[in-house]
């Protein structure tokens, strides 16, 4: 049913050709014939074709994953299993370059950004939940009985079954792994939809799983689209037992659909309007660097990232000309240059995405800081999916650029007046996601994140994350907790054992 890839095809397979799809140990093509293009951000090119999951080979990625389940995988102990997880990690690392070609051809992000946080991290995903599930405890009690001999109860913390990871674009090996890494320290088995745009980098993982011995049928991946394609297949077959997903909120709501019918559990992290909160007794020179990662990092397409940034009015002037002389600053060029220092959008259709808020923010009003465009570049990469980083002040609170979630390198920056009127303005959304505050006063400090309704408040950082910590979002933002043993209530089932004595 399936056109087996052979060994020697499998580096084409990554390199550019053609990716395929990894089920039961094995590059597969699609039984129907059926390829679609992925593009290089950089040159707007296509670099590969990829074969995109009929309901066939979504039902035999699932049932491999359900036979890995219920075979050599679900029989062995928990010290062979975080072992394996382990070489995982290690053969991340040794294929280091590779992932780092493969991550900046799909995003075409700086290789210093992608060698600092995208590759190590992914890797190091394996180690850490390996580590969290070494040394979680469960409960016991002892159960007083009429007979005078009492019971005992203990729990097992067993895993859920065939999970299906649906990961996003902007970051596609490090949270495809911050997901898959706990799913399989807990035991289960997965079939990961990396998003259409970026699906090398989760192909070439299927590689590294071989060659790790993790058993076939364990890693399981389906290139293809959401609707009416391998992401609407994977959500709806009965034989997976929950869902994963980070994304968008409305992506999210049609999944949650989904995972209702057979009562399906779901863990969600989704869209956001991150508010950045500057105060006239914050050290100047880390808000700014602080705020310039949290607005243009990955050219903005970070979930976490700051797209609101309001600021105590004393300051308020020499912020935006600061902040403004600092995005100027950034370079855009070849992944590969050691002096870029800032990618294009992944794809075509992201970039006029963005393009229309900064279309919306010009009819609004907006006094237009710096950028608002596409920027000049050489004829060899004219056709990428370059966008300049934008800055605004002057729009209203009302202003869609304002209210909904654009995901690019762009902020409106908005003065404050009053401690009240900051929280206010900054809890003034839908989302829930992150925050970050920038104030001296520790006592503000503890006070102001206490109120900000989201699932994690910086104070004086962005992006710091010890991955021990609760990870998710609050309101529309998303639903559960990931990262250390919050991960293990999602990927696994507490089962109680009563033993008459």
């Amino acid at each position: 049913m399936h056109a087996k890839v052979k060994s020697s095809e499998t580096e084409k397979n990554i390199e550019g050709k053609t990716i395929c799809h990894f089920i039961n140990g094995e590059y597969t093509g699609s039984a129907n014939g059926k390829t679609f293009n992925t593009y290089n951000p950089v040159t707007g090119k296509v670099y590969a074709q990829v074969h995109e999951a009929g309901r066939d080979e979504v039902d035999a990625a699932v049932r491999a994953a359900k036979n890995a389940m219920n075979g050599v995988w679900g029989e062995m102990t928990v010290e062979k299993r975080l072992e394996l997880l382990y070489k995982l990690a290690d053969g991340i690392n040794d294929r280091f370059d590779d992932f780092l070609e493969a991550e900046c051809l799909d995003t075409g992000k700086p290789y210093s950004l992608a060698s600092h946080v995208d590759i190590p991290r992914g890797a190091a995903n394996f180690k850490v939940f390996a580590d969290v599930i070494k040394n979680v405890p469960t409960e016991s009690f002892m159960l007083e009985t009429p007979d005078g001999k009492g019971a005992l109860n203990y729990a097992l913390r067993v895993p859920k079954g065939v999970i299906a990871v649906i990961s996003p674009w902007n970051l596609p090996l490090l949270l495809m792994t911050w997901k898959v890494g706990p799913a399989l320290a807990c035991g289960n088995t997965v079939v990961v939809k990396p998003s259409e745009e970026t699906p090398a980098t989760t192909a070439l993982l299927g590689e590294v799983m071989n060659e790790a011995g993790i058993p076939a049928g364990v890693f399981n991946v389906v290139h293809g689209f959401g609707p009416d394609s391998a992401g609407e297949y994977l959500t709806q077959h009965p034989e997976v037992d929950a869902i994963t997903f980070t994304g968008e909120t409305a992506t999210g709501t049609a999944i949650m659909q989904q995972a209702a019918i057979g009562m399906r559990d779901v863990s969600f992290e989704l869209g956001g309007k991150n508010a950045g909160l500057v105060f006239a007794d914050c050290d100047m020179d880390k808000a700014i660097e602080g705020t310039m990662r949290s607005v243009f990092a990955n050219c903005g397409q970070v979930c976490l990232g700051t797209e609101r940034v309001y600021v105590e009015r004393p300051i308020f002037e020499e912020f935006v000309n600061r902040l403004k002389d600092e995005a100027e600053k950034l370079k855009p060029g070849l992944p590969k240059e050691e002096d870029t220092s800032f990618g294009p959008m992944v794809s075509l259709q992201q970039r006029d995405k963005v393009l229309s808020y900064y279309q919306k923010a010009k009819e609004d009003g907006a006094n237009i800081i710096t950028g608002g465009g596409i920027p000049e570049m050489p004829e060899e990469y004219k056709n990428g999916f370059w966008i300049e980083p934008t800055i605004w002040t002057g729009l209203p609170e009302t202003s869609a650029v304002i209210r909904e979630e654009i995901f690019g390198p762009c902020c409106h920056i908005q003065p404050f007046d009053t401690e009240e009127e900051a929280i206010n303005m900054a809890n003034d959304t839908q989302y829930g996601l992150a925050t970050a505050i920038w104030t001296e006063n520790a006592s503000r400090a503890h006070r102001v994140a206490a109120k900000i309704n989201v699932g994690i408040a910086w104070v004086n950082s962005w992006f710091l994350r010890d991955l021990r910590t609760p990870f998710g979002g609050s309101k529309q933002s998303g639903i559960g907790r990931e990262g250390g043993v919050h991960s293990l209530e999602f990927y696994t089932e507490m089962r109680n054992v009563c033993l008459k004595l």
